[in-house]
Order: C-alpha cells, then sequence, then structure tokens
C-alpha cells in the first residue's frame, strides 16, 4: 500500500477532529460502523487480550476485523490463551507482532531484566516499535482506552489524531465505566483474561503487572513504586 501524503495526513487529522466532536454522544458500536464505513481495510483494533470487548464490538461492525496483538514475549500465559481463544471463537483475523528481538537477544544486547533497569526502553524495543511497524498500513486503529481508568486517560477522546503515527485513532469505549464493561461481556458472554478474576485490573507484561489494592485505580498494578503510568504506546 501507499505511503499517506502529506496533504492526505492534513485530511486525516481534519477527519479525525471532527469525527471527535460529531460522535462523543454515540454509542461504542456506532462509532466503530463509522470507523468501517470510512476506512474499511484499512482499519484494525489493537487488543491487550486483557479482555477482548473491543474486539467483539468492531466484530460486529467489521466481521474478520484485523485484530493486531503484541506478544512481547513477557506475557502471562493466560494471556496467549486468550489470544488463541479470541481467534478461536470470535469472526476476527488475529495478527501477533513480535519485536525485532527475542528475550534472549535482548538479554544479550542490553543485559538481563532491561525491564527492572529500563522499563522505558524495554517497552519502546518490545511494545512501541513493533506497534509502529505493524500500523503502518493501516489509516486508523482501535484502542480499549478509558477515561476512568486513570487520570493520564481521563482526557481521551473518542475519535482523535495520533501525531506520532499520523493516524485516526478511536476509542469506542473511552466514555465507559467498568460497569459498562462488565454488562456487556456478560450480554454477549465476551471472552476476558483470567487474571482478572485474580486480582488483576489491568494485565500487561508478566514482570511488570501485580495485583491491585482495594481502593487503587484500575492501572495501580502496572510498574508498580515507579513514576511510569503507560508504556508509551497511548503517549
Amino acid at each position: 500500500m501507499t505511503a499517506v501524503s502529506e496533504r492526505d495526513t492534513v485530511e486525516l487529522r481534519e477527519l479525525a477532529e471532527q469525527a471527535g466532536r460529531d460522535l462523543e454522544d454515540a454509542s461504542a458500536l456506532e462509532i466503530l460502523r463509522w470507523a468501517a464505513d470510512t476506512f474499511g481495510k484499512r482499519f484494525c483494533v489493537t487488543s491487550s487480550m486483557e479482555d477482548a470487548v473491543v474486539a467483539h464490538l468492531a466484530s460486529r461492525a467489521l466481521p474478520g476485523v484485523d485484530v493486531v496483538f503484541l506478544d512481547t514475549g513477557y506475557h502471562f500465559p493466560e494471556t496467549i490463551g486468550t489470544r488463541d481463544a479470541v481467534e478461536a471463537v470470535m469472526d476476527v483475523n488475529v495478527i501477533t507482532l513480535t519485536p525485532r528481538q527475542t528475550v534472549a537477544e535482548q538479554d544479550a544486547e542490553y543485559g538481563p531484566k532491561l525491564h527492572d533497569r529500563d522499563p522505558d526502553l524495554c517497552c519502546k524495543l518490545r511494545k512501541v516499535q513493533p506497534l509502529e511497524e505493524g500500523l503502518k498500513d493501516y489509516l486508523a486503529w482501535a484502542t480499549g482506552l478509558r477515561r476512568d481508568e486513570s487520570p493520564t486517560r481521563a482526557d481521551t477522546p473518542v475519535v482523535g489524531w495520533d501525531e506520532k503515527r499520523r493516524k485516526v485513532k478511536i476509542s469506542p469505549i473511552a466514555k465507559w465505566t467498568q460497569d459498562d464493561v462488565d454488562a456487556y461481556v456478560a450480554e454477549h458472554g465476551v471472552l476476558t483474561n483470567p487474571l482478572l478474576q485474580d486480582g488483576y485490573a489491568s494485565v500487561g507484561c508478566a514482570p511488570c503487572t501485580r495485583r491491585v489494592l482495594e481502593g487503587e485505580d484500575a492501572r495501580a498494578g502496572r510498574w508498580a513504586g515507579r513514576a511510569k503510568t503507560e508504556c508509551g504506546l497511548h503517549g
């Protein structure tokens, strides 16, 4: 596929900003149907396989939609199992992205447990770079970001502009609460990561994720004890 020209980039940005205003009060399914109608096969969903809510919603708007998953090499077995189950039972096309280096190759170059010494670099190598390469042929991508997850996500637009990647970024459940997610999962029998029933409120790489304590926000179990709150995919 051809690269997006600068003129196209300006038009895409304007489209995203207008859609963000127009669709603020739309339902998640309406937002995803707009994305499907606007971008077709050049639209994808990214999923951490914490749950398959957005993938399920997107499959209703665009059957066979590409669902992009980052296999960092550090995932819990439950996360890989959730990915395999989603691929088996849902009308989606799961695409697994991997970093340029295996964990062993990264250890050889940077030393073991880079995630403990420089988590930002580890995330860059194992998440950010693979995603940027994996999204290059898409014009728009959807995420499961929600405003209630943490203060850093409180202003998430339902449709916005991803300046770093020059793509339209869609967060169809940005306005949802955890109760909304739970209700959708129950109504549609959507697959969720078993770790969500084991004290984890947000599921990332195993070395950098812990169970949350009562009263903590959903992201508190990620990079606990550090100022880091995001992996870099959304900032």
